[in-house]
């Protein structure tokens, strides 16, 4: 389920293009039959006007898509991203609210709190902040970190390595993420 179509083909991928996520109806079948939904719909909060937009955003499409996922495929596992530094007791906004999903989507489905560092979208990536794109090269730099910088292809990997392990609950930092990925590429994780 996507906003809009995707560049990406495949025999194997189907993309249902969607905009209403707090109301599923339209694409129920969408969530028969899954055993993961991989979620990563999110947003910065520096692209939102208030709290309130974040929220929607972040805890209620959220918890929106648990509730039809569960509907639909009882035994499936939500793997969620949220984001390193999430906290309940955080004095910054987002990683309160990022937390107050972590916490609300479990009791609706198993959940996987996926919490990355910098994430990587690659230089074709035109979404995000204007200062994100500006400074993205010398984030670069942080690839040999493993506590905090991550690709997005290596995030889909580890979710896809997760998903193959059976992982149905916990939270998994950047070093992890970064792990399951070198596992599902066939590398050894140093």
């Amino acid at each position: 389920i996507a906003r809009r179509p995707l560049k990406l083909a495949h025999e194997k991928l189907r993309v249902i293009e969607h905009h209403d996520y707090l109301d599923y109806t339209p694409v129920l079948p969408a969530f028969d039959g899954l055993d993961a939904c991989l979620y990563a719909l999110g947003i910065s909060v520096t692209q939102t006007s208030d709290e309130a937009e974040y929220r929607t955003i972040t805890h209620d499409y959220a918890l929106a898509a648990a509730l039809q996922l569960k509907a639909g495929s009882p035994n499936a596992v939500l793997h969620y991203i949220s984001g390193q530094g999430t906290r309940l007791d955080s004095r910054m906004m987002w990683a309160r609210v990022k937390g107050e999903t972590e916490r609300d989507l479990p009791p609706i489905v198993d959940t996987v709190c996926w919490r990355p560092g910098y994430i990587d979208g690659g230089i074709t990536n035109r979404s995000g902040p204007r200062l994100y794109r500006a400074i993205r090269p010398a984030f670069r730099l942080l690839r040999g970190f493993r506590s905090i910088y991550v690709s997005t292809e290596d995030i889909g990997r580890a979710m896809l390595e997760a998903t193959v392990e059976n992982i149905r609950s916990g939270v998994i930092e950047n070093r992890r993420i970064r792990e399951l990925a070198q596992k599902r590429r066939g590398e050894n994780p140093t």
